[in-house]
């Protein structure tokens, strides 16, 4: 039997118990500490009459609270629930229901959001939360479990229908430690900024890296660039995993300039599309290494990667920057048709398929869904179009149900999204079908402007048509103040695509 989750916390306790496990604001947690809250946080659970299997949910902005309660879960068998605050009250309401929760954790900020038919115990983080631990004991409850029980849930963002759980195991998440190390470069004298969302992979799962190897984690409530630059300041922050859009953010603050980033060794981009315009900005302004990530809550996180010597803006292999990396040493990969699942041909166009140890058990009471995803012989479809090159580099295309097909000829909205990011008036893009009478589908640019800037149809499909075929050129386009986006920054296309049917029926 391998490892459960909870043995991260109890070995570094044992190991090096002072050393800062978790800061949030002004509040650091040592590993020590760490293990003695989750070991209250689990004999709580176990007085709210919590067993094996049970689902653990947390509403709340980032706090060491998640992570408490996590490695509660795990001392217990239980399973920790990352809820999304961001949701409206009736799409959280369908998660909770979904999930069927034994107990619900919650900011008091979050109050409003959770439905007055809950029926289940609710703990209120904050005062009410440390009275909730100071009166359990802290003696490691220890119950049996296993590395293949469950005991994380996250729910797949921008999700249509009814919401997907994607049950991830301690099997699935042992393998971080390892990415952590020869991926990451990090050990115990890491400091890690995370940015993004514990109800997301990119939050909960990236955060369990730095953790992995005893070294510091830094929790921020929101990602908001001057926070962000601040943190990476007081902490000496040695490595960071920002979505693009935060990116950006960061790179926009006006006091970066001023900033002192030396500490900064590697910063993780991934959760959307880099264009190659800001991820040569980024370099050249942060001066630190990059890794290119890819990965998505079915894999537990990342299972390819650009290392930061494949970053070569300028130099004569570039066009890397364009790319997500191979796979990590322990996942297989494969490029399938999307229609028959046998591989592609060389250099073809494919669905991307993944074969590791990260692989979700499957999704939360759906059979059905789950044998749509995870197929034969262990190989999850991620539903990315992708292709490789000669050297096994990765490249992706889209979502395969984002692609545009234009009279016949499929287009990838990424490719035209990194041509157009490379016009000085374009701040941010995204590129969606509209019908079309005659090709079926065209192109349509959706354009945040750089301030002060503005920008013609005419002048796009000018600089689109010396840097694409004809047919992958635009042939309208919005200018808005902002693009949609969901909490792993992807742009929700989805929500353009209504907008704009929305505008075509008035």
């Amino acid at each position: 039997m391998g490892p459960v989750l909870a043995d991260l916390v109890r070995g570094h306790a044992a190991q090096r118990p002072d050393a800062p496990a978790l800061s949030c604001g002004d509040v650091t947690v040592s590993f020590g500490e760490l293990h003695a809250r989750s070991s209250r946080a689990a004999n709580a659970l176990l007085g709210l009459g919590i067993t094996r299997g049970d689902r653990v949910a947390v509403l709340d902005k980032n706090s060491p609270a998640f992570f408490e309660v996590a490695f509660g879960c795990s001392k217990v068998g239980a399973v920790v629930v990352g809820l999304n605050w961001r949701l409206a009250p009736p799409e959280l309401a369908e998660v909770i229901r979904d999930a069927r929760l034994g107990v619900l954790l919650v900011g008091a900020e979050h109050l409003g959001l959770v439905p007055a038919d809950l029926g289940v115990p609710v703990v209120v983080l904050g005062a009410a939360y440390e009275q909730w631990l100071a009166v359990a004991d802290d003696t490691d409850p220890a119950a049996p479990v296993s590395s293949e029980d469950v005991v994380l849930q996250l729910y797949s963002s921008g999700t249509t229908g009814r919401p997907k759980g994607a049950m991830i195991t301690s099997a699935n998440l042992a393998l971080t430690a390892r990415m952590a190390a020869t991926a990451w470069r990090m050990g115990p004298d890491s400091v890690n900024l995370v940015a993004s969302p514990l109800f997301h992979i990119g939050g909960a799962g990236y955060g369990l890296t730095t953790l992995s190897q005893g070294g510091h984690t830094v929790l921020v409530r929101e990602a908001a660039a001057a926070v962000l630059l601040a943190e990476v300041q007081r902490h000496r922050v040695t490595h960071a995993f920002w979505v693009p859009a935060v990116v950006q953010s960061v790179l926009d603050a006006p006091d970066v300039e001023q900033a002192d980033l030396s500490s900064l060794q590697l910063v993780g981009y991934g959760g959307a599309p880099m264009t190659e315009a800001l991820l040569t900005r980024a370099i050249d302004r942060l001066g630190c290494g990059f890794l290119g990530v890819y990965g998505m809550t079915e894999t537990s996180g990342t299972v390819l990667v650009l290392p930061a010597q494949d970053h070569d803006p300028g130099g004569p292999r570039a066009h890397l920057l364009r790319s997500v990396g191979r796979p990590l040493p322990w996942v297989e990969m494969s490029i399938r048709d999307p229609l028959t699942g046998e591989p592609a041909p060389d250099g073809a166009v494919g669905e991307i398929w993944v074969r590791s140890g990260q692989n979700m058990a499957g999704y939360w009471d759906q059979p059905a869904v789950t044998a749509d995803t995870l197929v034969e012989d262990g190989w999850l479809r991620t539903g990315d179009a992708a292709h490789l090159d000669p050297e096994g580099f990765v490249f992706l295309h889209d979502r395969l149900k984002d692609m545009i097909i234009s009279g016949g000829e499929n287009v990838y909205p990424a490719e035209v999204e990194n041509a157009l990011a490379a016009h000085p008036a374009v701040a941010d893009v995204a590129v969606i079908a509209i019908p079309h009478a005659r090709w079926g589908e065209t192109v349509k640019a959706v354009v945040v402007l750089r301030p002060g800037a503005s920008l013609s149809l005419d002048e796009v499909v000018a600089f689109t048509r010396e840097r694409l075929a004809r047919y992958k050129c635009p042939t309208s386009l919005d200018i808005v103040d902002a693009l949609p986006r969901n909490a792993s920054g992807k742009v929700l296309k989805k929500d353009l695509r209504a907008a704009y049917r929305l505008a075509g029926a008035r």
